[in-house]
């Protein structure tokens, strides 16, 4: 194994701590007698406890191993596959040739032969490896897309005779997919340390699910098809009463052109000085990014928004094309107001905006393209009601007495909305059921 790990040249960084260089690691001590067998076989279950590990977050199955080697393919961010993302695989480029042979080493590590090794430390880690059968999960418990990206490359690779195939295997995926995180995941967030961590359980909400409000959800989608397809648009702000579909709206965007090359990355307003380094991260990627923002507001005393200012519009670097930002708020102009923000002149009863409002209201300006959400009116509950009801069969109510039981419902639960209307709904599915 070791021999041909050595041999990788573009897909060479792997990391000093990668299971494939731990392992590679392991079979030259065990050639050359440099380790005792109890040593080497507590260091091979070290790192098939970890491939493990990983297969459980992922969700791998049945070749655990050949799973791990085509999840390797898909994330090593190199020039080569950085350069498919973007433009896909140049016929007759020099760096096919060292692209080929790194793949071929990967092909023929697909079916190595663990045989001789188990054999000698009495061992059949390998064999279960590939030929495991995983216990079934929730979607919920695992990265349900990436697996099936993971094994449907693997599989193909399995099956592929020769080094051209795999080679053009992998750069479709890199050309339609694209590489690394990115490409497997639609949505991130940022951990303690400032790092993109992707977001398993997304909502698997569309715009159609939504019921009403059709001229924000037109706006919404023109204004997200225009960045998709890199022409020119606005950053969002989707202001209006809460639980009406704000932030339900982001997420249904999302996963409606996420097959398009859009992505999203959720920031919190904490995080807000991080921002410049994130979009540096992602601005020369293949990828359309949505920088989300849910339940924006500022006290008083909250400074935070002079960064985001200066990231939307007015810092020195321009936003790059490919990152919009989008933001959700109860609040149209995000940052609180008091009336001695409008004491700075008063004279002939004409009031002079202070240097402190202009400031606080021109972040909400940044924002080219707002979006209210209000409150529906009592036959616009009744109509999200039915409609939200009608996903449930099972209810068995009336229509009448169905908006009875949700007019009752929404005097206790604070009014009209599209989230009362969820709750309600989710309230009489949960006594059927029980």
């Amino acid at each position: 194994m070791y021999r041909e790990t050595a041999k990788l040249l573009l897909y060479s960084s792997l990391g000093e701590d990668a299971i494939l260089t731990r392992l590679a690691d392991i079979f030259r001590d065990w050639e050359s007698n440099a380790s005792d067998k109890p040593s080497l076989i507590s260091r091979i279950y070290t790192q098939v406890k970890r491939l493990l590990d990983l297969a459980t977050v992922y969700g791998f199955n049945h070749n655990l191993w050949q799973n791990y080697l085509t999840f390797l393919i898909m994330t090593n961010e190199n020039s080569f596959t950085l350069t498919c993302e973007r433009v896909g695989a140049t016929a007759g480029g020099s760096v096919n040739h060292f692209a080929k042979a790194d793949l071929a080493i990967f092909k023929r590590l697909f079916s190595f032969d663990f045989g001789p090794i188990e054999r000698d430390l009495g061992i059949d880690c390998f064999t279960v490896l590939t030929h495991y059968q995983a216990i079934p999960k929730k979607a919920q418990m695992y990265y349900r897309t990436v697996s099936e990206k993971v094994q449907a490359l693997s599989q193909a690779i399995d099956a592929a005779t020769t080094a051209d195939e795999v080679f053009q295997l992998v750069t479709a995926h890199y050309r339609d997919c694209g590489v690394g995180m990115f490409g497997l995941n639609r949505a991130f967030r940022l951990d303690d340390a400032g790092e993109l961590v992707a977001i398993n359980n997304i909502d698997r909400v569309m715009l159609s699910d939504l019921i009403g409000y059709e001229v924000q959800k037109k706006t919404l989608r023109d204004n997200t098809e225009a960045f998709v397809q890199g022409r020119s648009c606005n950053n969002m702000l989707l202001y209006g009463d809460a639980g009406t579909g704000k932030s339900t709206s982001v997420k249904a965007i999302l996963n409606e052109y996420y097959d398009q090359g859009l992505r999203m990355i959720e920031i919190y307003k904490h995080q807000f000085g991080l921002l410049s380094s994130v979009i540096a991260r992602v601005k020369n990627r293949n990828y359309r990014f949505m920088i989300f923002i849910d339940d924006l507001s500022f006290e008083e005393h909250e400074v935070e928004y002079k960064f985001l200012k200066a990231v939307i519009e007015g810092g020195v670097e321009t936003r790059p094309a490919n990152v919009l930002i989008v933001a959700t708020s109860n609040r149209r102009h995000l940052v609180k107001e008091t009336w001695k923000d409008k004491a700075d002149m008063e004279y002939e009863n004409d009031i002079h905006r202070s240097d402190t409002m202009e400031e606080k209201l021109s972040l909400a300006a940044r924002f080219g393209c707002s979006i209210c959400y209000n409150n529906p009116n009592r036959q616009q509950y009744h109509d999200i009601v039915k409609g939200i009801a009608a996903r449930f069969p099972e209810l068995g109510l009336t229509e009448e007495q169905l908006l009875l039981e949700a007019n009752k419902w929404e005097v206790r639960h604070g009014g009209v909305s599209g989230r009362t209307a969820q709750q309600f709904v989710n309230y009489i599915a949960g006594l059927k059921k029980s």
